[in-house]
């Protein structure tokens, strides 16, 4: 499927009159301008760079509430990432009700989500792509991809990645760097990246046997008459956030050095534009761009921001936009470059939400996930309940969909306190839709899924929470790992987010009675970093929406009060 700009545009409205099942006419004539602003860009340069990042496996189009909670901490306060709704339009001056409000907030987000519809699905992106390559020219285009894109669905843990290797070769991926996709094991990658049409980057991931770098740091394009030397960035904390079995040999880090060292070498082999991409997370991002120099562009991912204009960042010896994509396949980033005399002198950006019922599908991309998910259908379209509330995951404390996963810790497992990671990925499901396993499984596929009931003290419970609380909410953001608070049921805290470890949680209860640090408790939850043997996590949530047929979820009482000091 080949179109032009106009032929895209008319395409792009005819679909969108024919096909949004169930969109009132009032919200699509509200929003149909709103297409045609979103896909309008002023061309800069010769040289485009595209960019997705933590797609998660989502090869269909989904719902993805944005996060009602984003807390700053220090510097950070009040200024993107850590800025929600209203506060997130007024500060890119977007208006409340449209697109834009739909893609980046949670505001009025269900009577959006049945305006709109799902957002992603890789068909969808495959004709943004194939647009873009076919405006800018494909030889001047380069399609870049930060990781967590191997892991997320049923078929992809079946297929360890192979599905969203098929996708991302069709299309028409360059460059990706990882996280999620090392916790299918150190041979298993190795074995994935063989299949791979593009390089995997990574400098930052050392053999500690041999003291060599197990991935190509960086690799140099020609594009647009230009030289562009893309870094590879992995996800920095691998080993303390997943288990580090799937890797034994593998080191990894910031490596602050190490990246200018990458630079230093990219610049002298005649790179005239330089792109780290990364899987820092966007508040890590932003402290090495105004430490290290010589990087025009990181295009970065991991936590899950989805950001509309770059933070241009100043360091040492000039300015780097650090550009962050959202997650899910909901989002697409375009940057065109303008490069002349050896260096960047201009560019334009547009984060293009990806609102899969105002935007065709792309034929060719269809078929292909027609055909990898066929074989798991039966197991995925299994209907085990519905649900009356708004389920999703984002926020840095409970989201409605942790609360039924901790919920079901609960119950099935019999225990008085469950705990849940605090991951940013997984499908949102609107009031009145069917829980399927392919739900489930887009908030639990994961490779070492079991789940565990063991006793524990108060004290170490505390301990357990003080230690994510740091992660989380550390001024410094090279000691932030990048995930939300650990999800918890059966138990409610208070939170000073200005104290340091060990003095943040507060009035902590367990079954409404203040907790005892020396008296045990049982405690359930999943994602072990050490091996387990009860069931898989997707198992214990079936059990328990087929239990209660209507799922309803109470508003969140997890966090009885959160200050700053």
């Amino acid at each position: 499927m080949s179109l032009s700009r106009r032929e895209f545009m008319e395409l792009g409205a005819l679909t969108a009159a024919t096909v949004v099942a169930g969109a009132s006419s009032l919200g699509y004539a509200s929003n149909r301008a709103g297409l045609e602003s979103l896909l309008r860009f002023k061309p800069e340069g010769k040289l485009t760079l595209m960019h997705i990042a933590d797609c998660h496996a989502q090869l269909l189009p989904i719902y993805f509430r944005e996060p009602s909670v984003n807390i700053g901490i220090g510097g950070a306060k009040g200024h993107p990432p850590h800025l929600v709704g209203h506060d997130f339009l007024n500060y890119f001056g977007f208006e409340s009700g449209g697109i834009e409000a739909y893609a980046y907030t949670m505001l009025d987000y269900i009577k959006l989500a049945h305006e709109l519809g799902p957002v992603g699905g890789f068909a969808h992106l495959a004709t943004l792509v194939k647009a873009i390559r076919q405006e800018r020219g494909a030889d001047n285009c380069i399609l870049l991809d930060s990781g967590d894109t191997w892991q997320g669905s049923y078929s992809a843990m079946m297929t360890k990645g192979a599905d969203m290797i098929e996708a991302c070769n069709l299309l028409g991926v360059e460059g990706m760097t990882p996280h999620w996709e090392f916790t299918y094991g150190a041979e298993q990658v190795k074995a994935n990246i063989a299949k791979l049409n593009f390089p995997f980057l990574a400098h930052n991931v050392v053999d500690s046997e041999w003291e060599e770098k197990v991935f190509e740091p960086y690799h140099i394009y020609e594009k647009a008459g230009t030289k562009v030397a893309v870094i590879g960035q992995a996800f920095p904390y691998t080993p303390i956030a997943n288990p580090r079995r799937m890797f034994p040999k593998w080191s990894m880090g910031i490596q602050e050095q190490g990246v200018q060292e990458q630079v230093n070498a990219a610049r002298e082999e005649g790179a005239q534009v330089v792109v780290l991409l990364s899987h820092n997370g966007m508040d890590v991002d932003l402290k090495l761009a105004s430490r290290v120099t010589g990087i025009d562009v990181i295009l970065g991912g991991h936590t899950h921001d989805a950001i509309p204009k770059p933070s241009q960042v100043k360091n040492a010896e000039g300015t780097t936009l650090v550009c962050n994509s959202g997650s899910n396949g909901k989002y697409l980033s375009r940057m065109d470059l303008d490069v002349a005399d050896g260096r960047l002198k201009g560019w334009n950006y547009r984060l293009i939400p990806v609102v899969s019922n105002l935007i065709p599908a792309d034929a060719e991309m269809a078929a292909l996930i027609e055909r990898v998910r066929q074989p798991y259908l039966q197991e995925i379209n299994t209907v085990v309940g519905k649900t009356d509330s708004l389920l999703y995951r984002r926020g840095n404390f409970n989201g409605t969909y942790d609360d039924l996963i901790c919920q079901a810790l609960n119950s099935q497992l019999e225990s008085e306190v469950s705990l849940s990671p605090g991951f940013r990925w997984g499908a949102s499901l609107l009031p009145g839709q069917d829980i399927t396993m392919d739900s489930i499984y887009t908030q639990t596929a994961i490779t070492y899924p079991n789940t565990y009931r063991r006793q524990m003290s108060g004290e170490q419970i505390k301990t357990i929470l003080e230690d994510v609380a740091d992660n989380l909410f550390n001024p410094d953001p090279y000691r932030q790992q990048g995930g939300d608070m650990v999800r918890v049921g059966g138990l409610r805290y208070r939170i000073k987010l200005g104290e340091t470890i060990g003095k943040r949680l507060h009035d902590i209860e367990i079954g409404g009675k203040k907790m005892e640090a020396a008296k045990a408790y049982w405690v359930s939850g999943w994602a072990s970093m050490g091996e387990v043997d009860g069931p898989p996590i997707w198992d214990v949530v079936r059990k328990h929406v087929e239990d209660k047929k209507v799922i309803s979820i109470e508003p969140d009482t997890t966090t009885m009060g959160v200050t700053e000091s």
